[in-house]
């Protein structure tokens, strides 16, 4: 198999990752979200904590979302870049959700997506997320 073609598929299996895991997150599937995680991730979200460590950290950060989050979730990619190696890649998109708004109605929330990924035994695993907003002054 000639670079070319693997590359291709190791980029359709990371799109199928991140594109399962957001379905996931619309569903409320908790298996789902976390089945292309490592177990020792590293997460920097928008709300606090700053920093989670480890899957049971990034798994209670979804309890946060879940409870202000009502259905259908909104949790969509607007835009995605993957770049792969042999072994790692990183994903940058661009995302849609909601947040609660003042008065409890949701308002739509535009955030920044960053994913590290490793491959392992043959499998694209999350090991680093970053979710961001900009800075407003």
């Amino acid at each position: 198999m000639d670079k070319r073609q693997s590359g291709s598929e190791d980029n359709a299996a990371i799109r199928h990752v991140v594109e399962s895991w957001t379905a996931a997150v619309r569903r409320r599937d908790f298996g789902g979200i976390l089945q292309n995680h490592s177990s020792d991730i590293v997460m920097f979200d928008v709300p606090p904590p700053f920093q989670s460590k480890g899957i049971e950290a990034y798994k209670k950060t979804w309890d946060l979302f879940f409870s202000w989050s009502s259905n259908p979730i909104p949790f969509d990619i607007t835009e995605m870049n993957i770049t792969a190696g042999s072994d790692v890649a990183f994903v940058v998109a661009t995302m849609r959700c909601a947040e609660p708004g003042a008065n409890g109605e949701h308002k739509g929330l535009d955030f920044r997506l960053t994913i590290g990924l490793r491959k392992i035994d043959g499998r694209w695993i999350i090991t680093h997320e970053h979710h961001s907003v900009p800075a407003v002054d």
